[in-house]
């Protein structure tokens, strides 16, 4: 999979902290790269290809040794990570100190200084790897929690390149983000850059307080001014970006025949029950897979819903499976699972449908053709993106979601039954409500959830950081320069999106 050829430059850089390829060996030890399902990439690919853009990150294993290389049409270029590197960067700071600590410490995060050296070190390598191929002026897209110190190091070693930084994760409250002792270090690394976006006007809110809190720069929403070391100053732009999904692929893949058939197979296959109601998760504490199976295994203890009538399929696809709160967590849910089948479940109807593992992108939107109700009840969640699939999939507009107020697509999907999911009694009615729910509201509910999702895809979400990028830049250089006519979209190609 290496490369010879001679080093290039490009005008537009993703930086993330994995390649949106896998690695695939074969049985005969032959290795391939195939796509990586998600969002990030079917929002950037079209840029990438009009642009020649590269993609920096991590193969997702440790001490790959990999070189520059091509997959489906892109650009990758590795950045490799020791066995150490994934310990204490990956596993540790990242996911067991951060992770935690934005999703408003559910579970304890963990603060060590080992850690925390990785992290600058790792960081610095992703930064290194970036201006390396960045042409003057391009413009770099960094991603997600896990690099939020590049845009600074960049800014430092690149001050000609357009910087963007987009979270896709909740950014905490100041009382909660105060707890991290490198708080100050991580605000700086996030405002070296020209553009920095959030899932949620709270997230960008508590952003911008945490900077008034932490430096002496000035704020007035969405711009805060950054004091530079010679007296100049830069204007940074906080704002809410809310990501989607690829809808009208999405909803082709759902109308499938294949699709459909294999959906007709789930139902019949677990008894075709009256009411299919279905819960997608990573096995992550934040989701509320626990307050989730605690309501429905008291609304069928008390005869509210009957085994016969309804099944809940759990999809829990394995998560960080080396950090203990993970571990721990999997045996709760496991155990939680097997009283509730044990004691509920008759010889003909099982109560719940519980996996441990993932599927293909069919077999999730057979999933979703076949569920009469999705439940989500993440206790924190940046957007929840399941949700929005879900919608997507529903083209005869019937079907219910149940939707946390506490995850960013709440702010979106109006429509959906919201639920505060630590308020058991208030799940169970909602709940109730939706398997009770006429098919006409069904359908009003479905109509207009299906208006925001089509409109407001991946592709905008994409088109608009960009556009707020581009502005931006403008703006601090002075010029009337259009960077995404650099990238290759033309103003004509904008409005045809």
């Amino acid at each position: 999979m290496s490369s010879t050829e001679p080093a290039r430059e490009y005008d537009f850089v993703v930086v993330s902290n994995r390649l949106p390829v896998d690695r695939v060996v074969a049985p005969d030890g032959t290795e391939s790269w195939a796509a990586s399902p998600g969002g990030l990439v079917a929002a950037l690919e079209p840029v990438m290809r009009a642009a020649d853009g590269a993609w920096v990150g991590w193969g997702g294993q440790p001490d790959l040794g990999l070189t520059p290389f091509e997959a489906d049409g892109i650009r990758m270029i590795p950045v490799d990570l020791t066995a150490v590197d994934v310990e204490y960067y990956y596993e540790g700071f990242s996911n067991d100190t951060l992770w935690p600590l934005y999703h408003d410490v559910i579970s304890p995060p963990s603060f060590h200084r080992e850690w925390w050296e990785s992290y600058v070190d790792v960081n610095r390598r992703f930064a290194r790897a970036a201006a390396s191929v960045a042409a003057e002026g391009a413009t770099v897209w960094v991603h997600d929690y896990q690099l939020q110190l590049v845009p600074k190091m960049l800014r430092e070693s690149r001050p000609d390149l357009s910087i963007g930084f987009f979270n896709h994760i909740p950014f905490p409250p100041y009382g909660i983000f105060s707890q991290l002792p490198w708080r100050t270090q991580v605000v700086e690394g996030l405002l070296g850059a020209d553009v920095i976006g959030f899932q949620r006007v709270a997230d960008a809110g508590n952003f911008s307080r945490a900077v008034r809190r932490l430096t002496g720069h000035a704020t007035k929403s969405p711009v805060i001014e950054v004091a530079e070391d010679d007296g100049r100053t830069r204007s940074v732009i906080v704002r809410p970006f809310p990501i989607s999904i690829d809808t009208a692929n999405f909803e082709a893949l759902a109308r499938k025949a294949s699709v459909q058939a294999r959906a007709k197979e789930i139902r019949e296959g677990l008894g075709n029950p009256r009411t299919i109601m279905l819960g997608v998760d990573r096995l992550d504490y934040t989701k509320g897979i626990g307050h989730r199976l605690k309501a429905y295994g008291e609304l069928l203890a008390e005869g509210a819903l009957k085994v016969e009538d309804v099944t809940l399929v759990q999809v829990a696809s394995p998560s960080r499976e080396r950090v203990a709160a993970y571990m721990a967590l999997r045996d709760e849910i496991e155990l939680t699972v097997g009283r509730i089948n044990g004691d509920l479940s008759t010889i003909s109807h099982q109560a719940i449908s519980y996996h441990h593992h993932g599927y293909p992108r069919e077999e999730m939107a057979a999933l979703y053709v076949a569920a009469d109700v999705l439940l989500v009840t993440a206790l924190r969640d940046g957007m929840n993106l399941v949700a929005k699939e879900y919608v997507a999939s529903r083209f005869n507009e019937d079907g219910v979601l149940v939707l946390s107020e506490f995850a960013g697509a709440s702010d979106e999907l109006k429509k959906a039954l919201r639920i505060n999911p630590h308020d058991i009694d208030g799940l169970k009615a909602r709940i109730l409500d939706a398997v009770n729910m006429p098919y006409r509201e069904q359908q009003s509910r479905m109509r207009s959830l299906r208006k925001r999702v089509a409109e407001f895809d991946v592709q905008r979400w994409s088109r608009e950081f960009l556009e707020a990028l581009a502005e931006a830049t403008r703006t601090r250089r002075g010029t009337g320069a259009d960077v995404l006519d650099e990238l290759g979209l033309s103003t004509e190609t904008r409005k045809a999106d």
